[in-house]
């Protein structure tokens, strides 16, 4: 059924319940795993003239989302899962379902924290919601209160 499952994962608290989730499907399947943590193209600095780009910061961000990706491949191999992981840069739909293509999955997991005020989810969107409307494959929302 879900040979290969795809979890976007960010170390967040719905993060962790999505890789709880992702984790009983793979031994319930006896799926291949794979990690993905999407970072934007670029980071800017915001400074007294604008943004300025800052190499050293894209490097510093994609070191610490893949430590959280490393502790998430941690996670699962204490639990007897085998699982790789990748940090993805663009933007975070677009990246994720373009590795869900590349890798055949059959599933992506993700996490959604509901927002209690409507401005809120105004403001931040839902990746969740924009998964499930361009996904390759089907999608499992993993969710938190």
């Amino acid at each position: 059924m879900y040979k290969r499952i795809l979890l976007a994962y960010d170390g967040s608290e719905c993060g962790q319940k999505a890789l709880l989730d992702c984790q009983e499907l793979a031994q319930w399947a006896q799926s291949e795993l794979t990690l993905v943590a999407v970072m934007p193209q670029h980071m800017d600095v915001m400074g007294m003239e604008g943004a300025v780009y800052d190499p050293r910061l894209m490097a510093q961000e994609k070191q610490a989302l893949q430590s959280v990706l490393d502790e998430g491949m941690r996670r699962l191999a204490a639990a007897g899962h085998a699982a790789t992981g990748e940090v993805l840069v663009g933007e975070t739909v677009d990246e994720i379902t373009k590795h869900a293509r590349k890798i055949s999955a059959d599933l992506i997991v993700v996490g959604h924290k509901h927002l209690d005020s409507w401005a809120a989810r105004w403001w931040r969107g839902s990746i969740s919601k924009a998964l499930i409307e361009h996904s390759p494959c089907s999608v499992l929302v993993a969710i938190t209160q």
